[in-house]
């Protein structure tokens, strides 16, 4: 079997927000067909645009070559074997970054063709099922301009959330820094204010963690707010500073109970390397798609469990990410909870519409994918519909 096309669809939520902090308003969607008609698709959290330029791209020496490109007559039954062609063919525009994001969604899109070909779920590929059904976690982010709304616009989602059969719930508290939600500019106490609302009306026994998007600008006003947290019970607390602060991630680890979590925007078990053991997070949290695919994200999780540090993969995009989620999650045992944007809660359409027949939630579980692939199919009108709207907006940029 070999590949015989490429193609790159930029997809856009007609009605997104400019001001929102979420990728989950756009996507790309790589498609990678073959020479027996099995084709597969995998997307990442990436500027849609910027990804498509480095699929497309054309490369004129060994060390810059486009990815699409290299992936042509290549064998995609051996996702590992490309990821490394592609990684050293790329390595002067890839190596981080965008380059190794825009390759995570062709990883995940040659995942799913060797699932359809073997005719099982990608989980049974990845390795030895660890869980019997999976745990999400209700990703939530109140699209307000104002404290007055947030605090109960919160609350409300968190309750939705329980009652869609959820047992854990992340706030995306983002007050502060440079992803200020909205333009929301509040104070850590003010933050507090909100998890301890949350607390209240759920009880003890539903878990929460925070995501504060890299808000603090020190060590002492991240232990400070994170230490006022303590006795509402958070499984972690999420970004709570700039992504190369490793020495600060460390400090914090040291001085705070609470489990710290990073990870999200990083390429490769490299960066991750530095981030767990120079950084000494508890949770690490690779993006299917940022970190590489599914075939690097295995490599990271292998890392994980050498230094006993927990996974929990960061999924705010479309139904493509969750479903890699989900099947990372069955083969990695200490992964306790993913990110899950529910799609009766999300703002974008894009999330809401593009997978048709995603897992369903019971009793706060998942059960395991069970369809050859990645096992989702996407909403042909949605699609269209999606895909309208970025040319659009490219026609408008001109």
């Amino acid at each position: 079997m070999r590949i015989v096309k490429v193609e790159c669809h930029v997809l856009l939520d007609p009605d997104f927000e400019p001001d929102a902090t979420s990728s989950a308003q756009d996507t790309i969607v790589v498609e990678i067909t073959t020479d027996e008609g099995l084709a597969g698709i995998g997307e990442t959290d990436l500027n849609a645009w910027v990804a498509r330029a480095l699929v497309e791209a054309p490369g004129t020496h060994t060390m810059d070559r486009g990815l699409g490109a290299l992936l042509l007559g290549k064998d995609p039954l051996d996702p590992p074997a490309v990821w490394e062609e592609l990684y050293l063919g790329t390595a002067m525009t890839g190596r981080r970054g965008a380059g190794v994001h825009a390759l995570g969604a062709i990883d995940i899109a040659l995942w799913d063709i060797c699932g359809k070909a073997a005719g099982l779920p990608v989980h049974r590929l990845l390795g030895e099922t660890a869980h019997e059904s999976l745990t999400p976690y209700a990703s939530l982010m109140p699209q307000v301009t104002t404290f007055d709304e947030f605090l109960p616009a919160m609350v409300s989602l968190v309750l939705e959330s329980r009652a869609l059969g959820f047992a854990a719930a992340k706030l995306e508290i983002i007050f502060d820094g440079p992803y200020a939600n909205m333009g929301l500019r509040e104070s850590d106490e003010r933050a507090t204010e909100v998890v301890a609302a949350v607390r209240e009306a759920v009880g003890p026994d539903f878990a929460l963690m925070v995501d504060v998007g890299y808000a603090w600008d020190s060590v002492e006003r991240a232990a400070r707010a994170i230490e006022a947290w303590a006795p509402y019970d958070l499984f972690f607390v999420e970004t709570p500073l700039w992504s190369d602060d490793l020495d600060g991630y460390a400090e914090l680890a040291r001085r705070t109970p609470t489990r710290i979590a990073a990870g999200e925007w990083l390429a490769t078990r490299f960066e991750f390397e530095e981030l767990i053991d120079r950084g000494l997070v508890a949770v690490a949290q690779p993006d299917i798609g940022r970190v590489g695919g599914l075939t690097e994200a295995q490599r990271v999780c292998d890392l994980a469990a050498d230094r006993g540090r927990l996974i929990v993969p960061h999924t705010w995009k479309t139904g493509i990410t969750v479903a890699a989620a989900a099947h990372l999650a069955a083969v990695t045992p200490h992964c306790p909870y993913f990110e899950f944007l529910p799609g009766a809660l999300a703002e974008s359409a894009l999330r809401r519409e593009l997978v048709v027949e995603e897992l369903a939630l019971a009793d706060g579980r998942l059960a395991l994918p069970s369809k050859p692939g990645l096992g989702i199919e996407l909403d042909p009108e949605a699609f269209e519909r999606f895909k309208e709207a970025a040319e659009r907006l490219e026609a408008a940029r001109r």
